[in-house]
């Protein structure tokens, strides 16, 4: 489909973009509830959950992967749609600057010799093993996504998808894990988000071409 056959389809079809949208929406809304159940089917929420939803350092974990699954989502819609949007990529630094501003004030308060044991955690293993699990249910469903829309550029919204996915995963084993340290989040969260994203590269360059 040349530029001139895309305007004329987009000008025929008035409640494509509202559709475009809906569909959007809803892929969000499957996505999630395949993550909670993968979630619930396989490792459930941590044993001292209610005691820990009393630490700040256990909450700010769902404030930053939220952030993300909700700035992603903005940059994979935008993606999703013909034209040069690029520039929506700065939505998706929110979560990486609250992350490096947790980390610089976790290394201001912790002693430097527990600097390692804090980042290698007791989790890292199950962090990269689940996250991506409970992920690639939901980028299955963004890609699908994906191609309901016309990306000009399939494989950075194949990517920003994954983005989405892994927020998602992040957010439901954040309720899992044990390690509440920033400098945990930042090492291992972000390797197994980026393992979704690079995923989601893959497929959205194979299977968003348009």
């Amino acid at each position: 489909m040349d530029t001139n056959e895309l305007i004329g389809a987009l000008v025929a079809d008035k409640h494509r973009p509202a559709s475009l949208a809906a569909f959007w929406w809803a892929a969000l809304a499957a996505a999630t509830v395949v993550a909670a159940i993968v979630f619930f089917a396989t490792i459930g929420p941590r044993p001292d959950i209610e005691e820990a939803a009393h630490s700040g350092r256990f909450l700010f974990k769902f404030v930053v992967t939220l952030t993300l699954a909700a700035s992603a989502f903005a940059v994979a819609r935008a993606l999703s749609r013909p034209g040069d949007r690029r520039h929506a990529l700065a939505y998706t630094a929110a979560a990486p600057a609250l992350l490096a501003a947790a980390v610089v004030f976790e290394l201001l308060v912790l002693p430097p010799e527990t600097w390692t044991s804090a980042a290698m955690g007791t989790n890292a293993l199950v962090c990269l093993t689940y996250i991506p699990l409970i992920g690639i249910g939901p980028l299955g469903l963004l890609v699908l996504a994906l191609r309901h829309g016309a990306p000009t550029q399939p494989a950075l919204a194949g990517a920003a998808a994954g983005l989405v996915a892994g927020g998602l995963a992040a957010t439901f084993y954040a309720a899992h894990c044990t390690d509440d340290s920033p400098l945990f989040v930042a090492v291992w969260y972000t390797i197994a988000v980026a393992m979704l994203a690079l995923v989601g590269a893959a497929a959205g360059s194979r299977l968003a071409r348009w």
